[in-house]
């Protein structure tokens, strides 16, 4: 009987080794925000180490600070390489965090890539869009208030800074359907031919997390980072009146419904502090990493 027993485990050894199946922790990609850098992921790494020694963790070091500016789908075309070639070696499955306009960058990547990532967890992101006169447009364009920077981003040369290609005036639609050339074909806000595959990637995931809380202070409204936006009025429709959730445009919808979406409504947390509070981590995002 020993021999059968230990014959089983050596055959269970070897399949798992033909499959490149690992049983520790998944390996962990973080992607920092608007004018950070790799550095954001320090202390989630650090805290990861603690509790799960073993975990690889990347952090993304690539249009940090200015160059985080440079249009969002440049960017997901090379950072997504180097996400690749993790996702190849680590072929049970990663789990990605990103931070802020991170965020975005991993709904392009997820979006676009026939990937193995089991959760994205977004942290504080203005995935349905940003509407908000906040102390980085103030410091970036001094000259603009809100309610003008329409004029600037819907233009072809505003597409080609990176927060225009996520500002959502909900008092000038058309000109965002018109002139975005990122977040509006993303979440099918505009008609784009690429729906259908946006939307089969995106369903590949296991696990959303949607982490935000309204004392941000720039995502705007903050409900954005649960995919809740304005509508012409400034008032905040929430997610599951949203077109593309009732429309199912890119799979969200689907993913809500089978209890895969995990909404942290987290307050006292100003924006440069998500990836630095332990409270977070340790509520939110820890539980997920498995």
């Amino acid at each position: 009987m020993l021999l059968v027993i230990v014959l089983q485990l050596s055959i269970l050894a070897l399949l798992l080794t033909a499959n490149n199946v690992t049983s520790g922790p998944k390996a962990i990609v973080f992607i920092h925000g608007i004018l950070g850098n790799y550095e954001e992921g320090t202390d989630i790494q650090r805290w990861v180490e603690e509790v799960h020694p073993d975990t690889p963790f990347y952090s993304i070091a690539l249009y940090q600070r200015i160059s985080s500016l440079v249009p969002l789908w440049k960017q997901i075309d090379i950072i997504k390489n180097d996400v690749v070639g993790i996702m190849n070696n680590h072929t049970d499955g990663i789990h990605l965090i990103c931070f802020s306009q991170g965020g975005l960058i991993c709904r392009g990547i997820l979006s676009t890539t026939p990937h193995n990532v089991d959760t994205f967890i977004s942290l504080s992101s203005p995935l349905a869009g940003q509407y908000g006169d906040t102390a980085y447009l103030k410091h970036l364009f001094p000259k603009f208030l809100k309610s003008e920077l329409y004029r600037l981003f819907y233009t072809r040369g505003g597409q080609d800074l990176s927060i225009g290609n996520y500002w959502k005036d909900p008092h000038h639609l058309e000109q965002y359907q018109k002139y975005s050339n990122f977040l509006a074909p993303l979440n099918n806000d505009t008609y784009t031919s690429k729906m259908n595959e946006y939307k089969q990637n995106f369903l590949r995931l296991n696990r959303l997390v949607l982490i935000g809380g309204p004392d941000d202070g720039v995502i705007t409204p903050w409900q954005s980072s649960h995919f809740a936006f304005y509508n012409s009025e400034e008032k905040v429709v929430e997610i599951e009146q949203q077109r593309y959730f009732l429309e199912d445009s890119f799979g969200l919808k689907t993913l809500y419904n089978q209890r895969k979406v995990k909404i942290y409504v987290i307050p006292g947390v100003q924006h440069i502090y998500w990836h630095s509070n332990r409270t977070v981590f340790n509520n939110a995002i820890l539980p997920w990493l498995i």
